[in-house]
């Protein structure tokens, strides 16, 4: 595994564990004896950092998580989660970070994320109390997920902002023109979700392997529609081709080109499934080449194109 920076004194595994899937809700959840098995496996397997979120399944991902890594050395795990959008008032956001505490089971969290902004809710009062928080110890770094840039603006004038948590992939690329050239000239760490574009990636869902149920709430997602779907299919078939001659899987080129990017920390990938972890993390043992890294933006930018003119 290797591992980089996120600020002084705190090192995080490239690849962190996301535990959206352990809650349920919105994802066909396994039971949870077999998520605690798969959050053991990510240990072994060198990963130290992990996402969660209190509006992951009403608490019971970061409960989850609380009870996996309660008997392992608090000091050697970089924990995350979020305060919902609809908690933002400063009082809301202490409830919030002491009720996460409790079911995570820690007395502090690593980084502290707001997981969407809220026009509703003054930005200043909710970094106000962040900054509260995290000079009593409660929180060590403030991040912000799903920001632009302006809003970032906005939060930093108020407080530091260390980490960030937007999505990224080869099929959301919108934070290159701006948020990444700011975010490297300015020491913050970024922290990716959808890195396999919620499974799109990896071929799962092309080529007639797999369609998804009405039920799914990934079928009502852009780049899930039908249309979306068949735009996507050369930037599949370049995934697939590279991934057949490497002979790994195409989750792991994906990863592999994720992680190739400039400013990218670590890269949030969430299953329920050790066997998917465990080729997931193969990621990291190999690099694409130059050519590789090249013809993939290509047909990336490409396939965008195309699916940004079907919206």
């Amino acid at each position: 595994m290797e591992y980089v920076n996120l600020r002084e004194n705190i090192r995080i595994s490239r690849m962190t564990f996301g535990c959206w899937e352990l809650g349920g809700g919105q994802w066909e959840k396994q039971s949870d004896d077999v998520n605690l098995q798969v959050i053991e496996q990510a240990l072994t397997l060198g990963i130290n950092s992990f996402d969660t979120a209190e509006g992951y399944g009403n608490g019971h991902s970061e409960s989850i998580l609380g009870e996996a890594l309660a008997k392992h050395p608090r000091e050697t795990l970089v924990i995350a989660t979020k305060v919902s959008p609809n908690h933002l008032y400063g009082v809301e956001v202490r409830r919030a970070i002491e009720q996460s505490l409790t079911r995570l089971r820690t007395d502090y969290v690593d980084v502290y994320y707001i997981h969407w902004p809220n026009r509703d809710i003054p930005l200043t009062e909710t970094m106000a109390e962040l900054r509260r928080l995290k000079e009593e110890g409660l929180v060590r770094s403030i991040g912000l997920s799903n920001f632009s840039l302006a809003q970032m603006h906005e939060a930093m004038a108020e407080a530091p902002v260390e980490v960030i948590q937007p999505e990224y992939s080869l099929l959301s690329r919108s934070i290159e023109s701006d948020i990444v050239p700011y975010c490297i000239a300015h020491g913050i760490a970024i922290l990716t979700y959808s890195s396999i574009a919620k499974g799109i990636l990896t071929g799962t869902y092309h080529q007639g392997q797999t369609a998804l149920p009405a039920s799914d709430f990934r079928s009502k997602r852009r780049l899930f529609l039908p249309e979306h779907i068949q735009a996507e299919t050369p930037l599949v078939n370049a995934i697939q081709t590279i991934a057949e001659r490497r002979r790994v899987s195409m989750a792991q080129v994906a990863i592999a080109w994720l992680l190739a990017q400039p400013g990218m920390s670590s890269a949030i990938i969430g299953t329920q499934s050790a066997a998917h972890l465990q080729d997931n993390v193969k990621a990291l043992d190999w690099q694409l080449s130059a050519e590789e890294l090249s013809s993939l933006d290509d047909v990336s930018r490409d396939v965008l194109t195309h699916i940004d003119a079907q919206v």
